[in-house]
C-alpha cells in the first residue's frame, strides 16, 4: 500500500474508528464549539515561522513524512534545544482522558526521527485550558501502539469497511453525532435480536 496516512487519521481512530471512517473514508466533518475552538488555536500554530526563544529554535508548520510508516501530516511546533528535537502538538482543552494525543505526539516523533536521523526520546501537549505542557515520553510501548494503529487504518481505508458505531463517554463532545447515532444503531441490533 503506497498511500500516506493523516497523521491526524491516528489520533481520531483511537478516539473512535468510527469517528476516523467518518472523517478519513466518507470525507464526513461538521463543526461544533469544540473543533471551532481547535480550529481557531490552531490558526497560529499553522503559521509558517521560524524563531528562537532563549536558546530553543521553535519551527512551526512544517510538513512531517515518514516513508517507513506511510505517514504525512502539519506539525503545530517543533523544538530543538541542546541538539535535541522534540514535537508539541496544540489542544484546546485540559488534558483529556484519552491517549490518542500522545499517540498522535509519537506518530509526528517517528516521522521527525526519519527526517532528521536522530532519536526521538520525548515531546509535549500544549493544552491551551490550562496552559500547560504534557510532557510524552516516546517509549517502547507508544511507539509499537503506533505502530499497530497505522496498520488499523491503513486496513480501514483500503477496505473502507465501517466500523460499528458504539455508544461511549467520547460520544458527547463528537462532532460527527448526530450523522453517527450510535445509541440508534444499538437499538437496531436490539430488535433484530429480538425477532
Amino acid at each position: 500500500m503506497d498511500e500516506y496516512i493523516p497523521i491526524a487519521a491516528l489520533n481520531q481512530y483511537t478516539y473512535c474508528p468510527h469517528r476516523s471512517w467518518r472523517m478519513f473514508c466518507a470525507g464526513e466533518f461538521a463543526d461544533n464549539h469544540y473543533t471551532i475552538e481547535g480550529t481557531s488555536l490552531h490558526e497560529r500554530a499553522h503559521t509558517i515561522s521560524e524563531e528562537f526563544r532563549d536558546e530553543i529554535r521553535q519551527i512551526r508548520a512544517i510538513w512531517l513524512k515518514s516513508e517507513k510508516y506511510k505517514l504525512i501530516g502539519k506539525s503545530d511546533l517543533i523544538e530543538l534545544q541542546n541538539g535535541e528535537w522534540y514535537p508539541v502538538e496544540y489542544k484546546r482543552g485540559r488534558r483529556g482522558e484519552w491517549d490518542n494525543d500522545e499517540l498522535q505526539v509519537c506518530a509526528q516523533a517517528l516521522c521527525l526521527e526519519e527526517m532528521t536521523g536522530k532519536t526521538i526520546n520525548t515531546g509535549y501537549v500544549y493544552y491551551a485550558h490550562s496552559h500547560q505542557r504534557q510532557l510524552v515520553e516516546i517509549t517502547p510501548e507508544l511507539r509499537q501502539t503506533v505502530v499497530d494503529t497505522i496498520d488499523a487504518v491503513q486496513t480501514l481505508m483500503f477496505t473502507g469497511a465501517m466500523p460499528k458505531a458504539v455508544k461511549t463517554k467520547k460520544c458527547d463532545g463528537c462532532s460527527l453525532f448526530s450523522q453517527c447515532l450510535p445509541q440508534a444503531g444499538e437499538k437496531v441490533e436490539r430488535y433484530r435480536e429480538e425477532f
